[in-house]
């Protein structure tokens, strides 16, 4: 997967790292290329192996608020979405491109989700920052929206979100309070633009570069 550079993507992220009195923001939208690489093509072999077909589907876990609003036994078509084993490459080297420190390799579909609609996710995004940063956010938001929508023309996406257990998420040390992972899939572009932020207490120090803490977590232990 190959980085595509953006300056707007890069102002943005930089408005994406706020303290505040409850909680530290760091925030970070990239743009990736589906368009395979040297790299990218061994590991593309590794995951689908000769006799295995890529477009081979995979059954993937229903988003977190569906399965809070959903009952036992309720027939929802949401419940049984599945991804290409091509695609689901696709969201897998796009986490090891932005977390270079982690090898994703071995992740499973089930711990990924297709979501809903596009409202659902801006609604879940919108909501969660607001909670958390308030007027800090609300004036950030119609130019992110926009330089995302510019960059990936968010009506023609499917969106997945990576909800990892604890053991295997890159958001998983002490003092993160809550982190979400989102991936907006052109495949007319074949272009991913993957959205990822955490909140964290600010007992804990975080940079905005994501890997380099992680390392420094470990070897600390």
């Amino acid at each position: 997967m190959k980085l595509l550079e953006s300056t707007t993507f890069e102002a943005i992220n930089n408005a994406l790292q706020i303290q505040n009195g409850d909680s530290q923001i760091v925030g970070r939208i990239e743009s990736y290329s589906c368009k395979m690489a040297g790299a990218d093509k061994a590991l593309y072999k590794r995951f689908n192996p000769e006799g295995v077909n890529p477009n081979d589907l995979q059954a993937l876990s229903p988003p977190q608020t569906v399965c809070q609003k959903s009952v036992s036994g309720d027939e929802d078509g949401t419940l049984c979405d599945t991804i290409s084993r091509k695609t689901l490459f696709y969201l897998i080297a796009t986490l090891n491109s932005s977390f270079p420190d982690y090898d994703f390799m071995d992740v499973k579909s089930h711990e990924f989700s297709k979501e809903p609609s596009l409202q659902w996710v801006t609604n879940a995004i919108d909501s969660q920052l607001t909670a958390t940063i308030g007027d800090a956010y609300k004036a950030l938001r119609p130019a992110l929206w926009a330089a995302i929508d510019d960059e990936i023309s968010l009506e023609s996406c499917a969106i997945y979100s990576y909800n990892p257990d604890l053991c295997s998420d890159p958001f998983g040390e002490d003092g993160c309070l809550w982190s979400f992972n989102y991936f907006l899939y052109n495949k007319k572009l074949k272009r991913i633009v993957f959205f990822a932020c955490r909140a964290s207490s600010p007992s804990y120090t975080i940079d905005s570069g994501f890997g380099s803490d992680f390392v420094m977590d470990e070897d600390e232990l």
